[in-house]
């Protein structure tokens, strides 16, 4: 899996490599000290996954994000981007999710941690932290008055299933054993899910999930 880094601290990109290159299945191919040279970094190199700083110069990793995945539009080989934070109930952190990124890891986090975020974003099948993915996105949906989704009506009564068991972090084999169902079937629903929310992954149909009332926090 190949991996770009995007810090100011260059103490921190160092200490991220080494973790990360230190794994056989991971490797670290470039990093970005601004928000704008991640945005050049990640177009030429096109990695797999971005670990992403909230907080650079010249543009936020929030306006990076962006603009990396508007270049890819809905390419299945856009990069998968991790907001990098050292608060998790953090607006910049819910702003990037919303733009796209697939979730987000505490610069506190152990090595252990990092390794298997990165390689469970670059699966793609679960949400990332999906407990703290939920208590963030339902804290600042609480904010919003609900949008009423016109979506909502679409979905069929499995895809509305598959979507509420999406945001409690199932991956699709999980799903698929909850609700007695193929694999294939589950992925079929997923797409479905993803196409009638107007969402590019799991993370942004569990935030249009909350953010229309579909999904309300607690429940």
């Amino acid at each position: 899996m190949r991996i770009v880094l995007a810090d100011d601290e260059r103490m921190v990109r160092t200490a991220l490599r080494v973790i990360l290159d230190a794994e056989e299945d991971l490797e670290v191919v470039g990093e970005a000290a601004t928000g704008a040279e991640a945005v050049s970094v990640v177009r030429s190199l096109r990695p797999d996954v971005v670990l992403m700083d909230v907080r650079m110069p010249e543009i936020d990793g929030i306006q990076a994000t962006r603009q990396i995945l508007s270049g890819f539009g809905q390419e299945p080989e856009a990069p998968r981007i991790v907001v990098v934070t050292t608060f998790e109930n953090d607006a910049y952190v819910y702003d990037a999710l919303r733009v796209g990124a697939v979730g987000f890891l505490l610069k506190r986090a152990s090595p252990e941690e990092l390794v298997s975020a990165v390689r469970l974003v670059a699966r793609s099948d679960s949400l990332l932290y999906p407990a703290a993915v939920r208590t963030l996105v339902a804290d600042h949906a609480r904010r919003r008055p609900p949008a009423p989704p016109a979506w909502a009506a679409r979905l069929t009564e499995r895809e509305a299933e598959v979507l509420r068991r999406m945001a409690k972090g199932l991956t699709n084999a999980e799903i698929a054993e909850g609700m007695g169902v193929g694999p294939a079937t589950v992925k079929s629903h997923v797409a479905a899910v993803l196409a009638k929310t107007g969402a590019r992954d799991r993370t942004q149909a569990v935030i249009a999930a909350y953010e229309s009332g579909f999904l309300r926090a607690g429940a």
